[in-house]
């Protein structure tokens, strides 16, 4: 039936598919594939050619080998073109700017085609995310697919493992991938643009997702200059304090194992150690955190255990990783990822850079690691509270909006207010308490999770959720008016108007009903968060490069924004940072940020 198929086709079964028959949206997905009219040319003539089309937007795929672009495809009118030429790197300067070039995935392009967001630019892959942002990575296949009611080879059926060399443009498959990556960037802006505007979407597209593309690869291009010895050096402490450990626990066991084996460990603590196991599973017993950390006072074993795997987690994540990816520039040059969470927050990877311990002692000084390059200091602000000022603000809580106006300290003025006590007695355990209900609720958690955070029982948890909600009466009617509308329309959206579909909320299944509902307390506020830090970014990173500074925005880090500032420039960059992170929206509660100066990442938070 059409259901089926539209429910296939959202969660890409795409091979089911192709035994479906015509359907009614004129797609049949096995038959219609693409017929390409691929053209050999020389660049000087092709860019002849498109100046002289009459199309306004002109699919572009830029060849890179080695570093360096050694031709591309480009589509227009029908017909696909493929020019081999280094020279194919000054495309964007030599056709007339009145022309859109639309292609997949800018940012990897930019510095080498000589980009910057004043061209007429069109990032296909970064509309499909904000069209439905569940469905990551954004490739060409999966474009033509969802948007052109077509079924395509993809990537990997096209070029395998084979390398790609000089060599390649003459064989058939790699002609075949460099056209479809063009003609679906070509065939699909109108298409995208379209639904973007349907969807009411176009805003946040120009205004925020594409300055931010610019921004992210100055950042990636920047990089973080990272102290090599300090990190080898490091790693031998930990090595040394794990070998240490690993005496003590085989000690304490009385016999040699793997502690690494979680099917000897349990053994070790459950047979021979005699202790209670909270939770089975397939295998045996559970020795995951959580099943430790409920018995760490039975045995001296348990926090030496937990302690191991910290610190050997510490050095192969994060020490031995970190090592690796050291440049010969001394620089850590990271992806930023914009097209991959579901609610519009950024994310790094190779290596991931906004994971860097903070908990844990031992943890944060590999943050010492991170050092800014002679004559520069780093400059940190971090968004004090964010996702519980966008709260009050957007459910529009008196209550909450004049508690975030009299004081600094939220989770004491909630502690105050929920278990009723005067502010000045309030003690760290209530304001601990408080600040755990706080953060709950934003993300929507249930009597039960609430208690094993805090260690007690659910009915007392139950208790503080509702005193929080009478409290917070307007909280509470917006997180259930969130509920009823992706209920009703299937989704969600940021104060910006982003949008995070909840597929979930139509299971048949408890669970996966109850996920969807915290999804839908939860996204309206940390996508607002998310829209708000990219907001701050874009105009950061403007501001240096528009005053010409030679300090530069380095890192993202969820709330908290690092610039690499010129000494003679510290004042200025504290200025630029502070204001525009401040000012970047307008709410009902005036957002704060926290800064700090130091000689490394570790001082400077």
């Amino acid at each position: 039936s059409q259901q089926v198929y539209e429910e296939f086709k959202r969660l890409g079964f795409r091979s089911i598919l192709k035994r479906f028959d015509d359907h009614k949206d004129g797609t049949s997905p096995a038959s219609k594939g693409l017929e390409l009219d691929i053209i050999d040319i020389s660049f000087d003539d092709l860019v002849d050619k498109i100046n002289k089309s009459d199309s306004s937007v002109v699919g572009v795929f830029p060849v890179i080998i080695e570093g360096i672009i050694q031709g591309g495809s480009v589509a227009f009118e029908d017909k696909i073109y493929v020019a081999r030429d280094t020279a194919f790197s000054d495309i964007r300067n030599r056709i007339d700017e009145a022309k859109t070039i639309s292609m997949m995935s800018i940012k990897e392009y930019i510095s080498l085609l000589g980009l910057n967001e004043k061209h007429k630019l069109f990032d296909a892959s970064v509309a499909a995310y904000l069209l439905n942002p569940l469905v990551s990575p954004y490739t060409y296949d999966r474009i033509a697919f969802d948007y052109l009611g077509i079924d395509i080879e993809d990537e990997k059926t096209l070029l395998g493992k084979s390398e790609i060399t000089i060599f390649s443009f003459d064989t058939e498959e790699f002609r075949k991938y460099i056209s479809y990556k063009a003609v679906v960037a070509e065939r699909a802006y109108k298409v995208l643009l379209d639904k973007m505007t349907e969807a009411e979407l176009t805003g946040l597209y120009w205004d925020v997702e594409y300055p931010t593309i610019f921004t992210l690869e100055s950042m990636e291009r920047y990089g973080i200059r990272t102290d090599k010895k300090y990190l080898i050096d490091y790693g031998v402490q930990l090595e040394n304090k794990v070998q240490d450990i690993t005496k003590q626990i085989i000690n304490l066991a009385g016999e040699q194992f793997n502690i690494n084996s979680p099917k000897q460990l349990g053994v070790i603590l459950f047979e021979k150690l005699g202790l209670k196991s909270t939770k089975k599973t397939k295998s045996g017993y559970s020795t995951n955190v959580d099943a430790l950390n409920k018995i760490k006072d039975e045995h001296p074993i348990i926090p030496l255990i937990l302690e191991y795997r910290q610190l050997t987690k510490l050095k192969s994540t994060y020490v031995d990783a970190l090592v690796d990816y050291i440049g010969p520039d001394e620089r850590i040059h990271s992806k930023f990822n914009q097209t991959v969470t579901a609610t519009g927050r950024l994310s790094s990877t190779e290596p991931n850079l906004q994971n860097i311990p903070a908990r844990t002692s031992m943890g944060r000084e590999i943050r010492k690691a991170f050092i800014p390059e002679a004559g520069y200091i780093f400059v940190d602000a971090d968004y004090s509270q964010i996702e519980l000022r966008v709260m009050a603000s957007i459910s529009e809580d008196e209550a909450l909006i004049s508690a975030f106006s009299e004081s600094k300290d939220i989770h004491a003025i909630t502690a105050s207010q929920v278990f009723d006590v005067p502010l000045d007695e309030v003690t760290p355990d209530l304001r601990r308490k408080a600040k755990a209900v706080n953060f709950g609720i934003i993300y929507g958690i249930s009597s039960f999770g609430l208690g094993e955070d805090l260690g007690i029982s659910r009915s007392e948890a139950k208790q503080y959720i509702e005193k929080y909600f009478d409290t917070y009466k307007k909280v509470k009617q917006y997180l259930d008016e969130r509920v009823d509308e992706a209920k009703k329309d299937g989704k969600v959206r940021t104060m910006m108007g982003r949008i995070r579909p909840i597929p979930e909320l139509s299971s048949s299944n408890f669970i996966q009903r109850s996920f969807g509902e915290r999804v839908a307390m939860n996204s309206p506020i940390q996508g607002t968060a998310a829209d708000i830090i990219k907001i701050a970014m874009i105009n950061v990173d403007r501001e240096l490069k528009e005053r010409n500074m030679k300090s530069r925005l380095i890192l993202q880090i969820h709330d908290e924004l690092l610039i690499e500032a010129a000494e003679d420039e510290k004042d200025m960059a504290i200025e630029i940072l502070e204001r525009n992170m401040v000012n970047a929206v307008k709410l009902e509660v005036p957002l704060y940020v926290d800064t700090h100066t130091g000689e490394s990442l570790y001082d400077a938070k």
